[in-house]
């Protein structure tokens, strides 16, 4: 079968490798759609090394068809077609006891410890399976709608870490398909209006598309100037940091009213620190907090929503990627020249 193997920073090779085999208790996807996440562009990059393996196939983000069932797997049969969560949580562990499976002190992830999406195949371990990791997809929805639950689901346990309620002005930072996630969630929840801040014309154009109220070019333009008019002078209730650039956080800060929350959802390159001033967040009593991947429930509320129609995939993706492009995919993510790179598989 083909798969990108990556070999390191900047080093993804497609290559013919064995189609992998499956025990009695595990069974084998055919990736029919993957999608790049900005993660897959910092592991491509070296900026993210934790649970990589080199050689490996990353693609954390993909949905399929079952081609081969293990003897003992009962719930599911040939010819389903079903989405990936990636992370496994291991239910034992303090966190996972404790409501906070997405952070389990001993997750493995598909596209990290086990091979990921961007193959023609995909093992699908025991583990997975005993967590219900699988969820059977509705007929009436595309794999390219599909394939957007699991950074959906991610966006989702953002929107409610950073609590947007019903007439809150939300600022989204970051006009990436992430950034057009949370514009969609925020209005879902009820926000008033949803100011975005992007510096890419053709972002700020989908970001319309998606939901957002006002876009911003920070290079052009305050955005806290913007901000403060939008919200007679008290600050937004809520910032979301779409978008890992240190140097960004002290300025988000200063958006908010007191008592407003800012949420770090993006990654951020391990050892770069932002500088704050602690005095802003101590007199005008500001929260902030930040994500970190999924829940199960979070995968299956996102899911909902796509197959109820209320989150447009179209201003999300960028589709006509095969396998035998895949570093342009990730390249064209990384420079912001589309939006998420959809991958045709199979």
């Amino acid at each position: 079968m083909k798969a990108a193997v990556f070999y390191g920073p900047n080093d993804m090779r497609l290559e013919e490798v064995p189609k992998p085999e499956i025990t009695k208790d595990e069974i084998l996807l055919k990736v029919n759609v993957s999608a790049v996440c900005g993660t897959d562009v910092r592991i491509y990059l070296g900026k993210k090394t934790k649970g990589v393996r080199t050689p490996s196939t990353i693609g954390h983000e993909l949905v399929g068809t079952v081609a081969e069932v293990g003897d003992n797997v009962q719930e599911f049969v040939v010819g389903d077609r079903v989405g990936v969560m990636p992370v496994i949580p291991c239910g034992n562990c303090y966190y996972c006891q404790n409501g906070k499976e997405n952070v389990c002190a001993n997750r493995t992830a598909i596209g990290y410890e086990y091979d990921g999406g961007f193959a023609e195949y995909v093992r699908i371990p025991k583990t997975a399976l005993q967590a219900k990791n699988i969820v059977k997809i509705p007929d009436h929805i595309t794999f390219e709608q599909a394939v957007i639950a699991e950074p959906l689901a991610c966006c989702l346990n953002g929107n409610k870490k950073a609590n947007v309620k019903m007439n809150d002005t939300v600022v989204v930072i970051g006009g990436g398909p992430i950034g057009l996630m949370h514009v969609q969630l925020a209005k879902i929840a009820g926000a008033k209006q949803v100011i975005l801040s992007e510096l890419v014309g053709h972002r700020r154009e989908k970001a319309i598309e998606a939901g957002a109220d006002i876009t911003v070019n920070p290079e052009q333009e305050s955005l806290e100037q913007v901000v403060m008019d939008a919200t007679d002078k008290l600050g937004a209730d809520v910032v979301i940091m779409a978008i890992g650039v240190p140097q960004l956080v002290n300025g988000a800060v200063s958006l908010l009213k007191k008592g407003g929350t800012l949420n770090l959802f993006a990654g951020f390159t391990k050892g770069v620190l932002s500088e704050l001033d602690p005095n802003i967040i101590h007199y005008n009593e500001i929260n902030v907090n930040g994500t970190s991947a999924l829940t199960r429930s979070n995968y299956h509320e996102s899911l909902s929503l796509i197959v109820s129609g209320k989150i447009n995939t179209d201003v999300i993706t960028t589709q006509g990627y095969t396998l035998d492009d895949i570093q342009k995919a990730i390249e064209d993510v990384r420079d912001g020249v589309g939006m998420k790179s959809v991958i045709q598989i199979g």
